[in-house]
């Protein structure tokens, strides 16, 4: 039996514009093991979140395949594609705007158990939110609360408790500590990866920065501009990044000594429009490696190690 809980293959979406087609998700593909993370990263505006819509038929794919359990999620019907959100469940960049304000925690919480009518008794419903407020750390003195009475890091742990409600094997987990403090970041990637061992669960973690990635991926895949350009073991990628934006990406990250000193690589050039785009690479236009076939031909994420996969007609001339 295959460990591949989750493949994407081809996935595309596109946005009518007064302009044009905006390619937000181009071409892609990768596939997610049980009980593992894969980290989604890049810039903001690249279709990292897009993604993770798509996943859960949030927004609907343009084109593409998307296989969990070796079933294609964009061709499930209405009935079907209910039955599949209590396996598949997301957890949101904003803790507040993604909770409603008039309801409680408590009901927050429960809303998945209601509406796909998991509990017949009101003794098992109000049982099962309370255990899903002691496994994610929030005291059941909260329970009549609501959203605007708690800080930042107990919201979070409320979207991750009605995440969990239904006992999903798989989450999208959508940028979600950008918006906390430092410290209360590391709680829930703590508590993320506890539930993780607890429940064998299996993550898409996309966020923005490299040092949460790291900490909690398995692989890690990088984006730029609708594309994936890079995708490897997250030990490997940060030992030796292959393509020149991940390469800018990894000089960018604050090391926290003044004894070690790091070569910068600065981004010149304008980001290219992602409405209509050209043929050739993406980054071309900000790449210091950039030949005439780059802004010809679209490089194709190719295997050029074990285990490394980059899109880069160059990627072999690197010293």
């Amino acid at each position: 039996m295959s460990d591949i809980i989750l493949e994407v293959k081809n996935l595309k979406k596109y946005f009518k514009t007064k302009k044009g087609l905006l390619h937000a998700v181009d071409g892609v593909n990768f596939i997610i093991s049980k009980s593992e993370t894969m980290g989604l990263v890049g810039e903001s505006g690249c279709g990292k979140s897009t993604i993770g819509r798509l996943i859960l038929r949030l927004i609907e794919a343009t084109e593409g395949e998307i296989l969990f359990e070796g079933k294609d999620i964009c061709k499930l019907d209405k009935k079907e594609m209910r039955e599949m959100r209590k396996k598949i469940q997301i957890v949101f960049q904003d803790p507040y705007s993604s909770l409603d304000g008039r309801r409680s925690i408590f009901d927050s919480i429960g809303e998945p158990l209601r509406v796909q009518k998991v509990f017949n008794d009101k003794q098992s419903y109000e049982k099962r939110v309370y255990e899903l407020m002691d496994t994610v750390g929030l005291a059941r003195r909260l329970a009549n609360t609501y959203p605007h009475e708690l800080d930042g890091g107990r919201r979070q742990r409320v979207g991750i408790a009605r995440a969990m409600a239904l006992n999903p094997s798989f989450l999208v987990l959508d940028e979600p500590v950008s918006a906390l403090d430092v410290s209360i970041q590391a709680q829930i990637l703590n508590l993320m990866e506890e539930l993780q061992k607890e429940f064998g669960l299996t993550y898409l973690f996309i966020s923005h920065d490299l040092s949460v990635i790291k900490h909690i991926s398995n692989h890690i895949a990088v984006m730029y501009l609708g594309k994936i350009v890079e995708k490897s073991e997250c030990k490997e990628l940060f030992k030796e990044p292959l393509h020149p934006y991940t390469q800018a990406l990894l000089s960018a990250v604050p090391i926290p000594s003044i004894d070690v000193k790091i070569d910068r690589i600065i981004l010149e050039g304008d980001v290219p429009s992602p409405i209509n785009p050209r043929p050739g690479c993406r980054f071309a236009p900000r790449c210091r490696l950039a030949g005439d076939i780059c802004r010809q031909e679209t490089p194709e994420l190719r295997e050029v190690r074990p285990g490394r996969m980059v899109a880069c007609h160059f990627v072999e001339n690197q010293n």
